[in-house]
């Protein structure tokens, strides 16, 4: 569809014309990576999402983007996985086996990447000597020369692509990119970053659909130190967050009306009071974070320089694409149960989703007001029931919450406050258009 002209009436207000006409606006999906813990988080709130808004169907979008741990969710939803499925492969282990996705497929040694490295182990000695007995060099920079010895990545994706080949070739789904934009009507976007130019590699997208969505997966998530580059056609490719955290853009272009996106990292604000339990411990406040060692501040550091990107790239999202809506799904900054899980800790991945799937559906409850208004423009609303049902879980053998009635009452007054909140700020940000309108 072409870009809308400016005109007398905004971007915004033709979209609820043609809703009110019957047309169907077009919805889109952007998924950030987070390695296997933010792909649980996605899925955990992806189904609280769909359950909760009124007419959203996440396997019939008009666009999905996927970067990392997200290309591996983008693809799934594209090819007709619901979130659920995603639910019980991915963390539930339920389900036809060739469906499931085991925990150990992340964590093979690259033992192919060692052999090659090691091979070439001998070699390297020798210019190193050579470099420093006959050439003079310094002992330094003879030794940089075996840096070429050590291996690119701890852990194999061959195994990751391998199962994804399996599940995404099964009857009714496609490993083909063309192939699903011609008989879905699914426009899937896998970002990568090409090693060697820096280059932002959209598998997808026109010159790039030829390559198998399962190897696309694999270059997509392949963070460097973890995983070796993945070849295809030559070039070298690493995690596609290297170049952005969302990569919404791609949607954006496609002249979406509304572009979901979801991301799973975000810095832990230590300094205000937890609201909500950890994992397995008591209500209270974390100690410092230069207290948790360096895991803990690296993490922190990386989660911080990844978000303040984020943040930047939705200002000019919104500054780009005005006539586009724009919701964004991340965890609360003061929720320490995300921070502190361990990035491959499966161990952990049932409690986690059902935290994921239950802090969205807390989200979605204090934005309702807000979000609401948005997703009428678009013909969506807010199952209020569904929202509202406290029985409701994502797992059936979900571990009894814990607190007592007087703060789980205290709970929702922060939800119900934080919705008052943002409808006094969407009505301050208002009124200088109003006045600027009543100018004209």
């Amino acid at each position: 569809m072409a870009r809308r002209p400016a005109g007398l009436k905004t971007a915004k207000a033709e979209v609820g014309l043609a809703a009110s006409r019957g047309a169907k606006p077009k919805v889109g999906l952007a998924l950030a990576g987070g390695g296997p813990l933010g792909a649980i988080y996605e899925i955990g709130a992806l189904c609280a999402l769909e359950e909760a808004v009124a007419g959203l169907d996440l396997n019939a979008l008009d666009g999905y983007v996927g970067v990392s741990a997200g290309s591996f969710v983008a693809a799934g939803l594209a090819n007709g996985m619901t979130p659920r499925q995603l639910c019980a492969a991915f963390i539930d282990n339920d389900g036809p086996r060739a469906d499931i996705v085991q925990p150990n497929l992340f964590i093979r040694p690259a033992l192919a990447e060692y052999a090659r490295r090691l091979a070439a182990l001998p070699g390297l000695v020798a210019m190193a000597g050579l470099g420093f007995f006959f050439k003079g060099r310094s002992l330094l920079a003879s030794l940089e020369h075996l840096g070429r010895a050590l291996p690119t990545g701890l852990f194999s994706n061959a195994p990751l692509e391998r199962q994804l080949r399996k599940l995404l070739t099964a009857p009714g789904r496609s490993n083909d990119f063309r192939q699903l934009q011609r008989e879905r009507g699914r426009r899937l976007v896998l970002v990568a970053t090409d090693l060697d130019s820096g280059a932002t590699a959209p598998f997808g997208l026109p010159g790039w659909e030829h390559v198998p969505i399962s190897e696309a997966v694999a270059a997509s998530a392949a963070l460097p130190g973890l995983f070796p580059p993945v070849q295809i056609d030559g070039h070298s490719y690493v995690d596609g967050a290297l170049k952005k955290t969302l990569h919404a853009r791609v949607l954006l272009d496609m002249d979406l009306d509304l572009v979901l996106c979801l991301n799973p990292l975000v810095p832990f604000d230590a300094s205000h009071a937890l609201r909500h339990r950890v994992l397995g411990g008591a209500e209270g406040r974390i100690p410092r974070l230069v207290d948790g060692g360096l895991p803990v501040v690296l993490s922190q550091t990386f989660r911080t320089l990844i978000h303040s990107r984020l943040e930047l790239g939705m200002q000019g999202y919104r500054s780009s694409h005005p006539g586009t809506d724009i919701v964004l799904l991340e965890p609360d900054q003061r929720d320490p149960a995300l921070f502190l899980a361990n990035t491959f800790a499966y161990g952990q991945r049932r409690g986690l989703a059902e935290h994921a799937y239950q802090r969205t559906r807390a989200d979605l409850r204090s934005r309702r007001s807000v979000l609401g208004a948005t997703l009428a423009r678009h013909g969506l609303a807010l199952d209020h029931a569904v929202l509202d049902d406290s029985r409701r879980t994502l797992l059936k053998r979900r571990v009894p919450a814990k607190g007592t009635r007087a703060a789980q009452a205290l709970r929702r007054l922060d939800e119900v406050l934080d919705d008052l909140q943002r409808i006094l700020a969407m009505g301050s940000d208002l009124k200088p258009q109003a006045r600027a309108g009543a100018r004209r």
